[in-house]
């Protein structure tokens, strides 16, 4: 296994490449491997943002202001809703430990009532999944990784998956339920609604996509 100094120095190489490739320069690709206790022990690094995959480390630049715009939007619709129902919280941008070497950070992500007293709430990451991780996805994301993490989040605990598409303007969505074998997998369009109640214990929520895509730039 590769020391603590080692694990640093591949963390601070891939961390320089994303800089590179802010800047426009190539850098030959490092692909640390950790363990769980090696990602806790991880620097913070301004402008980004980790993720441990199956051992593999992740390494992403900030979002852009179009991400963050359209996932502020989602976290605040569904804030307002969970919690004027007394549902759980709406949290952004938490870890979450998915299985013993896999740590998720989704976008939004609603947890329950009932998972929040399991919840040590001065430590991260959280164990155990979300009951919905949403995930706002970038040009750059490739599309095995996003429906390996999807996969992750379901097979975690999460009943529900939604992948929100700026690009395309659509939100695809993965549900996870005992009556459906195999789970099933949705499409939401512009101009219609995101409608989910199964999810919320039988209350109704929706949010049309307009109201979280529609970007009007002033002047």
């Amino acid at each position: 296994m590769a020391t603590r100094r080692d694990v640093l120095s591949e963390v601070l190489q891939g961390v320089a490449e994303i800089k590179a490739q802010r800047e426009g320069k190539k850098m030959p690709a490092t692909v640390p491997v950790l363990t769980f206790e090696e990602f806790e022990q991880l620097p913070e690094e301004e402008g980004i943002r980790y993720e441990l995959d199956e051992g593999i480390l992740l390494m992403e630049p900030s979002p852009v202001f179009r991400h963050n715009l359209i996932r502020q939007r989602i976290a605040t619709r569904l804030r307002e809703f969970v919690e004027s129902h007394h549902l759980g919280f709406v949290i952004e941008e938490m870890d979450f430990r998915l299985s013993r070497n896999t740590v998720r950070n989704p976008d939004v992500a609603f947890v329950t009532s009932e998972h929040l007293k399991k919840i040590d709430l001065d430590r991260t990451p959280v164990e155990g999944a979300p009951a919905l991780a949403v995930e706002v996805i970038s040009p750059s994301n490739l599309a095995q990784d996003t429906v390996k993490k999807v996969h992750q989040y379901l097979s975690a605990g999460s009943q529900s998956v939604w992948l929100v598409y700026p690009a395309l303007q659509l939100v695809e969505i993965h549900d996870s339920y005992k009556d459906v074998k195999g789970g099933r997998v949705r499409e939401v369009r512009e101009p219609d609604a995101i409608e989910e109640s199964k999810l919320f214990g039988g209350v109704k929520f929706s949010l049309p996509l307009r109201a979280i895509f529609h970007i009007k730039q002033q002047g």
